[in-house]
């Protein structure tokens, strides 16, 4: 299982919707900042953000278990393998980000060994 890079590629504000449906002053998403990088393996990693993690999670497991040796869906999606170009489920101000397999060999951590 390799760990897979997870880059923080642009927050986002859908203007129009967030002016319709959202509370005064809306911006883009305030947790994290443009060009985060983290690399995740067996959970969420550290700083990120809980439900960007629930929206993409699948797509970071597939990449980490071998999922890069081809495109995503039906080849016609991504144009390169390991990659895949996700979003976080809010839509007034999706963040999206760049997800591709690592080198790295993922590390099973202590408290999930069984002896």
């Amino acid at each position: 299982m390799k760990k897979v890079k997870i880059t923080l590629l642009k927050k986002t504000l859908q203007e129009d919707l967030a002016k319709e449906y959202g509370v005064e002053g809306l911006g883009v998403c305030p947790l994290m900042e443009d060009g985060a990088v983290f690399y995740a393996d067996y959970g969420k990693p550290d700083g990120f953000c809980d439900e960007a993690w629930k929206a993409i999670y699948q797509y970071v497991f597939a990449l980490a278990h071998g999922a890069e040796k081809g495109l995503f869906y039906y080849d016609d999606w991504i144009k390169t393998p390991g990659v895949a170009i996700v979003s976080c489920n809010d839509g007034l101000r999706p963040v999206i980000f760049k997800l591709e397999t690592s080198d790295e060999e993922a590390e099973l951590p202590n408290d999930l060994y069984v002896e």
